[in-house]
C-alpha cells in the first residue's frame, strides 16, 4: 500500500522553496543576479526531489520524469549557459512527457490545436527572422516547443479534479516564464521592459515548478490537504 507524504515533509519542501525564492528575487531586483545561478538551480533540484517522493509515496510518476529532464535543461540553459538547442530539446521531452500525463489522464491529444500553434509560431519566428536577415533554427525549434507548452497548459485546464487544477496553473506560470524569455533575447538592453522581463523569468518560473511538483501528490492527499 502507498504511503501517504507526510504533511510536515510538505510544509518543509514549501518553506525551503520560499526561502529560495525570496533570496534570488532580493537578488535579481539589486542588480546581482549572477549570484542567484546556483539557488536557482537548488530550487529546481528541489521540486525533483519531492516529485520523486510523491511518487514513491503512490503519486505521479510521469511528473518526476518531466522534472528530471527540466533540470537536465535548466543545466544548459542556466547553469553552463550554453548548448542552448539541447536545452530546448530537452524542454520539448518535457512537453511530451506531460502531453502523455495529460492523455493517460483522459485528455484529448487535440492535434489540430497543436499543429496550428506549431505551424502558427514557425511561420511567425520565421517571419520575424527573415524581416532581420537571420532566421536561426534554435528560434523555430524553441516556436515549436513554445507551441506544445501553450497546447499543454489550455488541455490542462479542461481536466477536472484538485491535482489537475495545481497542474494547469504551473503550466500557465510557465507560459509567463517563457513570455519573458522571449522579451528578453528580443528587447534591446536599454528597453523599459528589458529588467521587467529579466525579473519576471524566474519570477513564473519557480513557482511554476512547485506547483507541479504539488500536483504530483497522490489525489486523495491533496484532496485531504485542501480541506484541513
Amino acid at each position: 500500500m502507498a504511503e501517504r507524504v507526510p504533511p510536515k515533509l510538505t510544509a518543509a519542501f514549501l518553506g525551503l522553496e520560499g526561502v529560495i525564492y525570496a533570496a534570488f528575487l532580493a537578488l535579481d531586483l539589486t542588480g546581482q543576479s549572477g549570484l542567484t545561478i546556483p539557488i536557482k538551480y537548488v530550487g529546481i533540484l528541489l521540486c525533483l526531489a519531492f516529485a520523486l517522493l510523491c511518487a514513491l509515496r503512490g503519486g505521479d510518476r510521469l511528473v518526476p520524469v518531466a522534472l528530471a529532464l527540466t533540470a537536465g535543461a535548466d543545466w544548459f540553459l542556466l547553469v553552463r549557459n550554453d548548448c542552448y538547442a539541447l536545452g530546448i530539446v530537452l524542454f520539448l521531452c518535457v512537453q511530451t512527457v506531460y502531453f502523455l500525463r495529460l492523455r493517460r489522464a483522459g485528455g484529448p491529444a487535440a492535434w489540430p490545436l497543436r499543429s496550428g500553434l506549431a505551424l502558427g509560431a514557425g511561420l511567425a519566428v520565421y517571419a520575424a527572422g527573415m524581416a532581420v536577415g537571420q532566421a536561426a533554427p534554435v528560434n523555430l525549434l524553441a516556436a515549436l516547443y513554445f507551441s506544445q507548452l501553450l497546447s499543454n497548459t489550455a488541455l490542462a485546464w479542461t481536466l477536472k479534479g484538485r491535482p489537475w487544477r495545481l497542474f494547469a496553473l504551473g503550466l500557465t506560470l510557465f507560459v509567463g516564464c517563457d513570455a519573458c524569455v522571449g522579451l528578453f533575447n528580443v528587447l534591446p538592453a536599454a528597453s523599459p521592459l528589458f529588467p521587467a522581463a529579466s525579473v519576471g523569468m524566474w519570477l513564473f518560473y519557480l513557482p511554476s515548478q512547485v506547483l507541479i511538483a504539488l500536483s504530483a501528490l497522490p489525489e486523495k492527499e491533496v484532496s485531504h490537504e485542501e480541506n484541513q
